[in-house]
């Protein structure tokens, strides 16, 4: 392990970087069973197309974490995207309505456009194009993508990751429905019965957090993790103790054995040319820019930002390694297309593992024998509640947002970009987005401010084809 993953060299050991993979994949475990209900519409287009996305994320995952491990050495984990994996179910339903085709022909077409966009990666990334977009990006908005992936990470911890449903409607959210809701009265015109899940949610999530902040204060390492247990524990309790539910009850009519047959039968190197040149040149070229633009910035804005709250950055901001880490979600993404789900981007829960301690490609290699263990017990990872995952991530985005230090107040030039970043990116729900409209302001000002000669060809590049995508592709 030492030899392989150089432990002593990066300040870890093999029991810090397990614990800080198994932290990671808690917090990110959701993807597993959320991945294939957007994609399938929860189930709607049938159980075999469900499942073979299921299993497509489990192994494409762990393919993308696995080069991040062996070839990159960094502790960041991989799975397929949110929102790209959104924004491609409504692609897939277009194609249904273009050409006539079934929702399963029409993902397959669909998957061929991912394919292409992962070749485009590896080729960009092999050649060192897309590290040269890394460093295109002026320091100043890099050192401004931790914070605003602090406040994203709160934002989602606070807000949607733990949304309540009941009879009376939903989904109702912490931040946005609780506080409002405190008496029995409005608790009643609001959530309905759904207001004793929210109680319960909430004091989790709250118990968790102070119990990770408290054990991270004495210097516990595993202190994400401990508080996520405490906190799923504190939940399993009230469960049963007040909405009168086993918690376990799932296991016993649980499927163990991972649906390889479904697999086979749907998505496994089942991509649809013939379909996919049904829907039209234009359109296909539109859509493979519009998720190679979203894809390598939300990557460029994880790994830059996770990375500084590491300090793996050098002096000049830039992380070593940084063209096999990007090679990682680029591989990560072809094998995704084979396998049957959308594209695989490094993932901003990395910054739970990296907070527990993680600092070598022994993390991602944790959490990618994990994925592909959910193969097989895919029923005990579904039993993690949201409001413990929504503990560690509202107590790592506010370690994150600590990053607003390295930004220098005094510099318009860096205070207005980091600033509409900072808002931009937990309203958007997208760190490319927010890095667009940062680099954007950022030329803006250089460009009437007598500075633009100090504007590099690349970021001007950048910005003009944010401003095209924010005004022309939808």
């Amino acid at each position: 392990m030492e030899k392989l993953f150089k432990l002593k060299e990066n300040g870890t050991d093999v029991r810090t970087e397990i614990i800080a993979g198994l932290t990671t994949f808690m917090t990110m475990a959701y993807i597993i069973a959320l991945n294939p209900n957007l994609l399938t519409g929860f189930g709607a287009e049938g159980a075999d197309l469900w499942n073979g996305v299921f299993m497509a994320t489990c192994i494409a995952s762990a393919i993308g974490m696995f080069i991040m491990a062996f070839a990159a050495n960094k502790p960041f984990a991989l799975a397929p995207g949110m929102g790209l994996n959104s924004f491609m179910a409504v692609v897939v339903t277009n194609i249904v309505a273009i050409t006539g085709m079934t929702y399963l022909a029409s993902f397959q077409a669909a998957l061929v456009i991912i394919f292409v966009e992962g070749i485009v990666f590896v080729l960009l990334s092999l050649f060192n194009i897309r590290e040269k977009i890394v460093e295109a990006i002026p320091l100043g908005v890099r050192m401004g993508i931790a914070p605003s992936i602090g406040l994203m990470l709160m934002n989602i911890g606070l807000g949607s990751n733990a949304g309540i449903y009941s009879s009376t409607g939903g989904p109702f959210y912490a931040m946005r429905d609780f506080f409002g809701a405190l008496t029995p009265k409005l608790a009643a015109t609001t959530m309905g019965e759904g207001y004793t899940a929210m109680v319960i949610t909430v004091i989790t999530m709250f118990v968790g957090l102070f119990a990770i902040i408290i054990l991270a204060r004495k210097g516990f390492k595993g202190a994400v993790l401990v508080g996520m247990l405490i906190a799923s524990i504190l939940y399993w309790i009230c469960e049963a103790a007040f909405l009168h539910t086993n918690p376990f009850a799932a296991l016993a009519a649980a499927n163990w054995m991972p649906p390889f047959a479904d697999m086979a039968n749907t998505t496994l190197f089942k991509l649809n040319f013939a379909g996919f040149a049904q829907v039209g040149w234009f359109t296909v070229i539109t859509l493979i820019i519009t998720f190679c633009m979203i894809d390598m910035f939300d990557t460029i804005g994880t790994l830059v930002g996770t990375a500084s709250r590491a300090g793996m950055l050098d002096k000049d901001g830039n992380m070593p390694q940084m063209k096999e880490a990007l090679l990682a979600d680029a591989i990560g993404t072809v094998a995704g297309s084979l396998t049957g789900t959308s594209t695989v981007t490094t993932f901003i829960e990395s910054a739970s593992g990296v907070e527990a301690g993680g600092r070598t490609g022994l993390t991602a290699l944790t959490t990618g024998v994990l994925f592909l263990a959910c193969m097989f017990i895919s029923p005990i990872a579904a039993l993690i509640p949201p409001a413990a995952t929504s503990s560690a991530l509202i107590y790592v985005g506010i370690i994150m947002a600590a990053g607003l230090r390295n930004v220098d107040f005094g510099d318009m030039e860096q205070l207005v970009p980091v600033g509409l970043m900072m808002i931009a990116m937990p309203i958007s729900g997208s760190i490319g987005h927010a890095i667009g409209i940062g680099l954007i302001s950022y030329t803006v000002i250089a460009v009437f401010t007598g500075k633009a000669k100090e504007v590099s060809a690349v970021t001007y590049i950048i910005s003009l084809l944010f401003l095209i995508k924010f005004f022309l592709v939808a």
